[in-house]
């Protein structure tokens, strides 16, 4: 297959169609090549991602009663994805919703955790956990944008159903909390550029604890900045918190015939990953969380993790509810993407054996 004939995940976040469209994204359009920044093109991902977690909720790949909020319905209600980006969007959330769940059920009943997710966007994750029976304990952060921020703080405010959840929001130097949620649970929201966190001097995020177990969340969005800024968050973390955590999700192999033809996607859409050159395979993605301080490091690949992670009976309804025809596709592009997590501390019991 030519590289210009297969399809990748972000090129076709946007592709409408059925179960049998045979749609796809050719090399060079440029028809998405108007917006003025990069950061406005990586904002513009965010919408990209809800109508595709929408897509995966409405035809019952994903389980999740708050993405409805997060997209704009049309007269013909939500853009269908093709069945090779449902099943990536299935995929990525299951791969994090595990190592996520494994934290939370590992350490229930020792106390205060903490959650942070950079560059979160409309993620509805937060309000999943935190709607969950017994979530004791559990401090949420969200780091984005300011009118990321400001866009999620109007939807709480707009729903009902998302303010029982974050209820009594409060404004915040940059951003906005809840912080007397049931069961001792907080959540904040950051509206911030994460560049402003690198460097000496930075000022600790308000409402951060630093004596309590973290994961630190990071589902494309690192990749994003420049090589040495994405390091440099990395640390603002790792210096202020012992018992913590990372996990990352973005794409890997930039090298060969398919890595090549999503660069060139992603650059007709006039978005750059400057950190996919620095850790192109899961050798690099390990080897920069245990520069970074982390003594234990694990990875997968989705399609390893699809492999492994996944039992047959749930393959099975996966495969059942469109009918994939182009598995040799979505083995190439389950082959370009990873989840590479790391820990240090005594809060993640349970990891080794994910």
């Amino acid at each position: 297959m030519s590289a210009p004939s297969i399809p990748n995940l972000l090129s076709l976040r946007g592709a409408r169609g059925g179960p049998r469209d045979r749609g796809r994204a050719r090399a060079g359009d440029h028809s998405h090549a108007t917006a003025p920044s990069q950061e406005t093109n990586i904002q513009g991902t965010d919408t990209d991602a809800s109508v595709s977690r929408m897509s995966a909720v409405n035809l019952g790949y994903l389980q999740d009663p708050f993405a409805q909020y997060f997209v704009h319905m049309s007269v013909n209600g939500v853009a269908r994805r093709l069945p090779i980006i449902n099943r990536g969007t299935y995929a990525r959330t299951t791969a994090l919703d595990r190592l996520i769940s494994a934290f939370l059920l590992n350490s229930e009943g020792r106390g205060e955790r903490q959650i942070i997710s950079l560059g979160a966007g409309t993620d509805t994750r937060c309000f999943r956990f935190l709607s969950r029976p017994s979530p004791t304990g559990l401090i949420y952060h969200e780091i984005d944008f300011p009118a990321i921020a400001a866009k999620k703080l109007h939807l709480v405010n707009a729903n009902p159903q998302l303010g029982v959840i974050l209820s009594n929001p409060q404004a915040e130097d940059d951003g906005w909390s809840c912080r007397s949620l049931p069961n001792g649970c907080q959540y904040w929201c950051h509206g911030l550029d994460l560049r402003t966190l690198v460097g000496n001097g930075v000022k600790a995020l308000r409402g951060v604890r630093t004596d309590v177990p973290t994961v630190l969340i990071s589902e494309c969005c690192l990749c994003y900045l420049e090589p040495s800024e994405a390091r440099g968050v990395i640390k603002h973390f790792t210096e202020m918190v012992p018992d913590l955590a990372i996990m990352i999700y973005e794409p890997i192999h930039p090298d060969d015939s398919f890595g090549k033809q999503m660069v060139s996607n992603l650059a007709a859409r006039r978005i750059r990953m400057p950190t996919l050159d620095s850790y192109q395979n899961p050798a690099k993605q390990q080897s920069r969380l245990r520069e970074a301080g982390f003594g234990f490091v694990r990875s997968v690949t989705i399609k390893e993790m699809w492999q492994r992670w996944i039992t047959d009976e749930e393959r099975e309804r996966v495969d059942n509810l469109e009918g994939l025809d182009e598995v040799e596709e979505w083995n190439l592009l389950a082959e370009h993407y990873i989840v590479v997590w790391g820990w240090r501390g005594d809060g993640f019991r349970g990891w080794e054996s994910i």
